[in-house]
């Protein structure tokens, strides 16, 4: 799941998006609305956090923007207000849900997930694929009733695939999905973690290489 976090409070901003990449999660930073409207014009992004009180650009307006564009993105709008009044306009704005400050982390954390389902073909909350059971809330991965611990970059390659229900992922699509706009296009961070990724689920193995296209389970 790729995430965008709008926040002006750098340090809130900052520390929300280590939470997020702790989940698997690929995580880009920005902290006015200008900024936001930028990446959201050159980036696809499942879940959009957007804090209201923006410099530069409202995040009303970074909201409508994303509705005007009909893109699939989900938006979860933060506000230091709790008042009724601000939740609704804010939902009327076409915000997906709505959060006040402060908040507990693992409600941020589950709002975000729910929201990212949404972006997506409905599938059980647990997927199954050769012999392969993963648990995106939990967090678990088991192949064949055994346990398997991933790091978490590997989990979240591994989720895109399970997602995909055995159609080709090209390369580009892991990257875009599973780390932030900062990792270098050219790296072949995405090969070294599939091999690894093979490697911890064992034989025989369950990811395909298809040449020149991609990855598949």
């Amino acid at each position: 799941m790729r995430v965008l976090v709008v926040e002006d409070e750098q340090l809130l901003a900052d520390a929300v998006a280590t939470g997020l990449r702790r989940e698997a999660m690929a995580v880009d930073v920005v902290y006015d609305g200008a900024a936001a409207l930028e990446r959201i014009g050159v980036n696809d992004y499942d879940v959009v956090v957007l804090d209201r009180d923006l410099p530069l650009v409202h995040g009303d307006d970074v909201c409508r923007k994303v509705v005007e564009l009909g893109m699939p993105t989900r938006v979860l709008m933060l506000t230091a207000s709790g008042d009724v009044s601000d939740r609704v306009e804010g939902l009327e704005l076409g915000a997906d849900d709505y959060l006040p400050k402060p908040f507990a982390f693992s409600e941020l954390i589950a709002r975000v997930r729910a929201l990212g389902r949404r972006t997506t073909v409905p599938l059980p909350p647990v997927l199954e694929r050769a012999g392969i059971k993963l648990d995106p809330n939990r967090r678990e991965v088991f192949r064949d009733g055994r346990e398997v611990q991933l790091a978490p970059k590997e989990f979240a390659v591994l989720e895109v695939l399970m997602r995909s229900e055995g159609a080709v992922v090209s390369a580009e699509q892991l990257l875009e999905k599973a780390w932030d706009e900062n990792t270098d296009p050219f790296t072949n961070v995405v090969r070294v973690t599939v091999m690894t990724l093979r490697r911890k689920l064992g034989e025989p193995p369950v990811i395909i290489t298809v040449p020149g296209s991609g990855y598949r389970i």
